[in-house]
């Protein structure tokens, strides 16, 4: 499906979106759609025999309940130019298949990554950095820069000298540019945003996360959609977490449980967008 002429931000989808100082993002191909979703879990072809809002429906109760298969039926591509270290964040979603360009067959890209800011180390968290940026910015981004001109330039002596570029490559950065082709079905791609998209993980591979789902999001709205709904902007709650929200319920309303039941139905349909099966199954839970 390339070549489809569906805008982001003023980007077509044969046009790189650009990430950072000089990497981006290109959304390669399409495969599948919301009505082969559909499809997949009905296991039937009909096309125009459904209604949308059965296609909706039924995806949103796929997504509750967890059959995960149907949502493994379509697939996204996408070229992405990065730095090595967010590359590695990429490999380790392994259910996704991943091309990247060789430095045995070509040389290294003179392209480097240096952050916008310089924060200091966490110490709550041992993986992250604060909000406050280290004394000495100026030293610090002189000496990161430095270090991978003075790098670049003994990479290319090195090549110059007639050492092979697989051994070459052995002394580059991890900042050093990389591209590479990444492919995933949906279901993975799904848990691969939710995941790299969390306040918790590294801000660069979110700036990256984020442009690759509004790439992707317009190709299935109503998979994201639900996605979205019940997965992505929902908590889950444990055995006993549920009894204390159940006791909480119970002691604030101080009623038996069928009153309970009502007041729930009465407000679930007049206060919330939720269709009757969903009204009902979120009473169950409760109850």
């Amino acid at each position: 499906m390339s070549g489809i002429e569906v805008d982001y931000r003023g980007k077509k989808l044969s046009e790189e979106v650009k990430v950072h100082e000089h990497g981006f993002v290109k959304l390669l191909d399409i495969m599948g759609s919301d009505e082969e979703v559909e499809n997949a879990a009905r296991i039937s072809y009909g096309e125009g025999t459904r209604k949308s809002s059965e296609t909706r429906s039924l995806i949103r109760y796929l997504m509750r309940h967890r059959p995960t298969s149907p949502f493994e039926m379509g697939s996204v591509s996408f070229h992405i130019k990065l730095p090595i270290f967010i590359m590695r964040q990429l490999v380790r979603h392994r259910t996704a298949n991943l091309n990247e360009a060789s430095l045995r067959y070509s040389e290294a890209i003179d392209e480097y990554y240096v952050p916008d800011t310089f924060q200091n180390q966490s110490i709550s968290n041992k993986q992250g950095r604060t909000d406050v940026e280290v004394e000495n910015r100026g030293e610090v981004k002189f000496v990161i820069e430095n270090i991978f001109k003075n790098t670049i330039n003994i990479y290319h002596n090195l090549l110059d000298w007639g050492l092979a570029r697989e051994l070459a490559r052995t002394i580059l950065p991890v900042s050093n540019y990389t591209e590479v082709v990444w492919k995933i079905d949906l279901h993975n791609f799904f848990h691969f945003y939710k995941l790299r998209s969390s306040p918790h993980a590294q801000q660069e591979i979110r700036d990256y996360a984020n442009i690759m789902y509004e790439l992707f999001k317009p190709h299935f709205p109503i998979c994201c959609e639900a996605f979205e709904d019940y997965n992505l902007n929902a908590e889950t709650f444990s055995a006993e977490e549920m009894k204390i929200i159940r006791d909480m319920i119970k002691h604030s309303l101080d009623f038996n449980d069928s009153k309970i039941v009502e007041d729930l139905h009465i407000m679930t349909n007049t206060e919330f967008n939720l269709s009757t099966r969903e009204r009902k199954e979120f009473i169950e839970k409760l109850i």
